[in-house]
């Protein structure tokens, strides 16, 4: 009996079985450093955030697209506050060494003197640089309070 082919199987069934827990590691890691940077955006840490954003990276907002030093600016002046966001549902897939996360939020922000909640669906995309993780594009795009990501 060829025993070469079961154990090639079997290799190949773990291979697949540890690039499937590597996705879902890094999908989760994605997910919880989403959540932290609107927290880090709710509290104007710029001092948490400028690392995390790619020197490159551009902020797409309903009224307007902006570099990182601009979206920077708007979060440390208060230009926009992002006060809360109500994270509804998310998701997060891996492309290469690209992740994406796609969030359903209430966002509850001051512009200027007016509080205003919005939903949103978000779209950030994040690469992987080294061991960290750097946020390439965050765009808002407006949605009804019944949009659903697709799993």
């Amino acid at each position: 009996m060829n025993l070469k082919l079961p154990i090639i199987c079997l290799a190949l069934v773990l291979c697949g079985a540890t690039g499937a827990t590597a996705q879902t590691a890094a999908t989760d890691e994605l997910i919880q450093l989403s959540k932290n940077k609107w927290e880090w955006m709710a509290a104007k840490d710029v001092a948490k955030l400028e690392p995390l954003f790619h020197e490159r990276s551009k902020f797409v907002h309903m009224g307007g697209t902006w570099k990182k030093a601009d979206e920077l600016d708007i979060i440390k002046t208060g230009k926009i506050w992002y006060k809360q966001a109500d994270v509804h549902d998310v998701a997060a897939e891996m492309f290469g060494t690209t992740g994406i996360v796609w969030s359903r939020i209430t966002l509850t922000a001051m512009l200027g003197t007016n509080e205003v909640k919005t939903q949103f669906t978000v779209t950030e995309v994040f690469q992987k640089e080294g061991s960290e993780w750097k946020l390439l594009d965050l765009t808002f795009s407006s949605v009804r309070d019944t949009h659903q990501i697709q799993k």
